[in-house]
């Protein structure tokens, strides 16, 4: 199998033309169009590491009075 891969744009009214392709005339192709995802920003992925954190009272209890089962 050859394959050979083009970053193409669909015009106004939804046409895709593809020019320069190296295979020949009369050759029989299979054609997949994949949407092209957008690379995330690698830059600050974890802007909150490094971050000091401060835990005020970290043993006390959480939410105690939705505990109905202390009622």
């Amino acid at each position: 199998m050859n394959a050979h891969r083009v970053k193409a744009t669909l015009t106004q009214d939804g046409t895709l033309t593809l020019n320069d392709l190296p295979f020949y005339a009369g050759d029989s192709v299979e054609v997949i169009v994949l949407a092209r995802i957008a690379k995330l920003s690698t830059e600050n992925l974890y802007p909150l590491r490094g971050t000091p954190i401060l835990y005020d009272n970290p043993t006390a209890p959480v939410a105690e009075e939705d505990w109905s089962v202390l009622e």
